[in-house]
């Protein structure tokens, strides 16, 4: 049965970060169409994983015959994540923007799978993997508004999900997420509610069409 790996990395709790409540919406269809199937939750807030140090990352670029005990137990714990999202048959990210990028949390994770020679350039072990990220900003960051130069999350997940790993990835973006909250922003909350409302029935669809593709 199929394998969804599902990352989150919000500081807040589902009831209070839009990325986790729409990966929610996503994670739950999914399973509707794969009750018999495996979610892997990794939850980058709660658990994060190691930001990588320089055994770690020395250790990527040489051979393991070569390895001190240091790079060997760095690299053991890369190797893990690795082998967790080479399993995968598709794969959620939320990551919401925070100061203009994605959470530190999520860049440690990146910078532990993003390994050349295996998953990124040219073998690129899970090249075609569906990735699903969730791209949740208190702004508004899309082409033609007054901060899109700012827009760094689409972006860079582009560049290393798609460019690096090789993935097929798919953007879901709630946006305005800080209008409820910010009273300066009152005048947009109806255009956050709407961006939300859209991001949840793109993900329950998503969701439903990724699993019926897989299953085929």
């Amino acid at each position: 049965m199929a394998t969804l790996l599902h990352i989150d990395s919000s500081v807040f709790p589902a009831d209070a970060s839009s990325s986790r409540a729409v990966a929610d919406a996503f994670r739950g269809a999914w399973q509707e169409q794969h009750p018999e199937g495996t979610v892997i939750h990794r939850d980058l807030a709660k658990n994060p994983v190691p930001h990588i140090t320089a055994h770690a990352h020395t250790a990527g670029f040489s051979d393991p015959a070569t390895h001190s005990p240091e790079q060997a137990a760095a690299f053991a714990e890369r190797v893990k994540l690795i082998e967790e999202l080479e399993r995968a048959d598709a794969v959620l990210i939320g990551a919401p923007m925070y100061n203009l990028t994605i959470p530190s949390t999520l860049k440690a994770w990146l910078d532990n799978v993003v390994l050349f020679g295996r998953t990124a350039g040219e073998v690129q072990s899970v090249k075609g993997t569906p990735i699903t990220v969730v791209a949740s900003r208190g702004g508004a960051y899309g082409p033609g508004t007054p901060r899109a130069g700012y827009e760094y999350v689409q972006n860079y997940l582009s560049a290393v999900l798609t460019d690096f790993l090789g993935a097929d990835l798919d953007f879901i973006v709630p946006e305005l997420t800080m209008a409820p909250a910010d009273p300066g922003m009152a005048d947009l909350v109806p255009l956050f509610e709407a961006s939300r409302e859209r991001a949840l029935d793109e993900a329950s669809t998503k969701a439903k069409r990724l699993a019926q593709r897989l299953a085929a």
